[in-house]
């Protein structure tokens, strides 16, 4: 590892550790602080917000930040904790090596380095559980741009944590399996307008390097085909340029949702209310 990724991760640490709302109970693991969860022999940090009195958790969501970004300016980025106090989840905004994720593209360091993210999440995903109390199948993924495709890698590597994924302004790289062992309810949200993460999909070049991804239509009817949805995509009431279309009655009473918006771009969505889109899919589940 660089010194300048040491130094990252140092800075990555205070943060982590500053940030953390509420009291956490104390970690299966006594070597690790909160704020922190030593995996595969390197201190992986995160932001935890957990709303004021919580004392029954309506679930876990884990929110993954873009690329050249950090769990904090995640959080501060989609205000999801306002929507957490809401619906009463614990909400975990962990920090990518090399503000990235090995989201199986080989478009970051991470990727290039053999970093286990999936496998870093799932510990993640099980520690907070285990802390919190979450009950089980409540545990939910979503993320913006490169986090959009690790939450997408996420849900189908270990689809045995997760319930529902809600990936923003990204999607899943062209060449990534995707065989989930049980159905995952989607929510893809995306801008016809986005010049970094192609809508329609195809050759894409993000600050890892390039890559070739799916469109975001191509990934709905992707996990359409993987959650046996009986039917075709409806389109529902929607306004302005914001358009959405379900498929319902999928296996395991899952559900697979895209939410197009017309000449958006590559942000979290200023159309819409994103977090609060995404904390209303999850809680549904």
């Amino acid at each position: 590892m660089t010194g300048s990724v040491i130094a990252r991760l140092a800075v990555s640490l205070c943060a982590a550790v500053a940030g953390v709302l509420g009291t956490a109970p104390a970690s299966a693991n006594p070597v690790d602080p909160p704020g922190v969860l030593t995996f595969g022999g390197m201190p992986r940090t995160y932001v935890l917000h957990v709303p004021p009195g919580l004392t029954n958790p309506a679930g876990l969501v884990v929110s993954l930040h873009g690329s050249g970004q950090n769990g904090a300016q995640q959080a501060a980025a989609t205000n999801f904790n306002a929507v957490a106090n809401q619906y009463g989840f614990v909400v975990a905004y962990p920090d990518g090596v090399d503000l990235s994720w090995a989201d199986g593209r080989g478009a970051s360091i991470p990727d290039r380095q053999g970093i286990d993210d999936v496998g870093f999440l799932a510990a993640l995903i099980e520690r907070l559980s285990r802390d919190f109390a979450i009950p089980p199948g409540r545990a939910f993924v979503t993320g913006m741009s490169a986090g959009g495709f690790m939450a997408t890698r996420l849900a189908c590597d270990r689809a045995d944590l997760i319930a529902a994924a809600a990936p923003v302004a990204g999607t899943l790289g062209a060449g990534v399996p995707c065989a989930p062992s049980r159905p995952v309810s989607m929510l893809l949200i995306h801008g016809t307008g986005d010049n970094v993460v192609p809508y329609e999909g195809g050759p894409m070049v993000g600050r890892g390097g390039p890559s070739d991804i799916l469109g975001a239509p191509a990934l709905a009817e992707l996990w359409r085909g993987l959650d046996r949805c009986p039917g075709p995509f409806t389109e529902l009431a929607a306004g302005g340029p914001v358009q959405r279309m379900a498929a319902g009655g999928c296996a395991d009473a899952t559900e697979v949702a895209l939410v197009r918006i017309d000449g958006g771009g590559h942000i979290w969505p200023a159309a819409l209310d994103a977090s609060q889109t995404t904390a209303q899919f999850f809680a549904a589940r």
